[in-house]
């Protein structure tokens, strides 16, 4: 049991994370639109929070080797806590901007998280645990956006307030257990140790590496074109098919559970069938059909929208995990982490991208981020063509 307690306090620190991520998917883009936001700036906001944990997520591992995994796992917490309180009290775009980039700095937590868990866990264990930490992710995204939907549509007068205090809340009582129960995992500290920390320079080091940096080019580009779909979709359902947040959450919440549910059986038996170089292919294919199907459906026949998420869901299935298995067989031996956390920076640049890019099409025309995502889908078709010709070196 002494191994057990830090893992669930890990579990629920990284699940409050992406759970605040997720309450926030639904009402950002309609409360930026209040705060009276052009379809752009509501992009940019958008990829504030991804900016962060890019920039930060890298700056606290590194700080974790130096002063201990604890205090910077309590550090985060609390910045998130006030951040998300910040949040609740926000009436103004500027009060917006500061409460996403504080919120992305505190839950960039996770390259802590996973430094920790390898100090506990031997390593025959230590995929199983990383696991856990996966299957946070999942649930925060899947719970997150329903339940910021409702809270936002109960507040009423366009008040966050309580999605605010909601998510807060959380994040004190993350706080509380990891004070209490969260011990030091690294037994001798290094406070002499060198403090590197160049995330620019690594990805550029990184794109010259053969195999890889197809891999991560083509998790960029399909994260981009998610993430356009992701931040757009939200106006379009309000403004041409008139959900409010609640639906809007729920709509989310759909995706994230047809995707927990195909990538936690269906997908795996299509992996042994055909491979994860095929997978790519299915995955590409199928993401811009449901790409396709989005601007075009018609106002009294919404159920369609449901075939295009699911579509996008199957998708999302297919190349998440495939993306990442080729780069763990590509990566040298002993250099697994630190490719996989290099593929975590490239999702990171892609949903900052992705928000400005598909809020700039939207402004132009509500059914351009979907056309180009699908555009830049094709782009990942050819990257995965290219690696399926390639001889089994990965």
């Amino acid at each position: 049991m002494k191994n057990k307690s830090p893992l669930f306090i890990l579990f629920v620190t990284i699940f409050i994370d992406l759970l605040g991520f997720g309450l926030v998917i639904p009402i950002l883009p309609v409360f930026s639109k209040e705060l009276h936001a052009t379809a752009i700036e509501i992009g940019l906001i958008a990829g504030l929070y991804s900016l962060m944990n890019f920039v930060f997520a890298p700056f606290w591992g590194t700080l974790s080797d130096k002063i201990g995994r604890r205090p910077v796992i309590l550090i985060s917490i609390t910045i998130t806590t006030f951040a998300y309180l910040f949040f609740a009290f926000t009436h103004s775009l500027t009060m917006l901007v500061i409460s996403r980039i504080f919120a992305g700095v505190g839950s960039a937590n996770i390259s802590a998280a996973q430094a920790y868990i390898s100090d506990i866990t031997e390593p025959q264990d230590r995929a199983k645990n990383m696991g856990l930490l996966g299957a946070a992710f999942g649930l925060g995204f899947i719970f997150g956006p329903p339940v910021g939907g409702y809270l936002k549509a109960i507040s009423g007068n366009g008040s966050v307030a309580l999605v605010g205090y909601f998510a807060a809340a959380l994040c004190a009582i993350n706080l509380g257990m990891a004070y209490l129960w969260l011990p030091e995992s690294i037994k001798e500290k290094q406070p002499h140790k060198a403090f590197r920390f160049k995330p620019i320079q690594d990805i550029l080091i990184a794109i010259k590496r053969p195999v890889l940096n197809e891999l991560y080019i083509l998790n960029f580009v399909y994260i981009t074109a998610f993430a356009m779909m992701q931040i757009t979709a939200a106006i379009l359902w309000i403004e041409h098919y008139f959900l409010n947040e609640k639906e809007v959450g729920f709509v989310f919440m759909f995706i994230g559970l047809v995707s927990a549910i195909l990538q936690g059986g269906f997908v795996g038996k299509l992996n042994k069938n055909f491979g994860e170089k095929k997978l790519l292919l299915i995955g590409g294919f199928t993401m811009i059909t449901g790409l396709l199907i989005i601007p075009y459906v018609p106002l009294n026949h919404f159920w369609l929208m449901f075939v295009s998420m699911t579509f996008i869901a199957f998708s999302n299935a297919c190349i998440t995990p495939a993306i990442t298995s080729l780069i763990s067989q590509s990566a040298m031996h002993g250099e697994q982490g630190q490719a996989l956390g290099m593929n975590q920076s490239f999702g990171s640049l892609a949903r900052v991208a992705g928000p400005a890019l598909g809020g700039f099409l939207y402004q132009l025309h509500f059914s351009l981020p979907y056309l180009g995502g699908s555009t830049l889908m094709v782009g990942c078709i050819l990257i995965s063509r290219h690696l399926a010709k390639q001889k089994a070196s990965i």
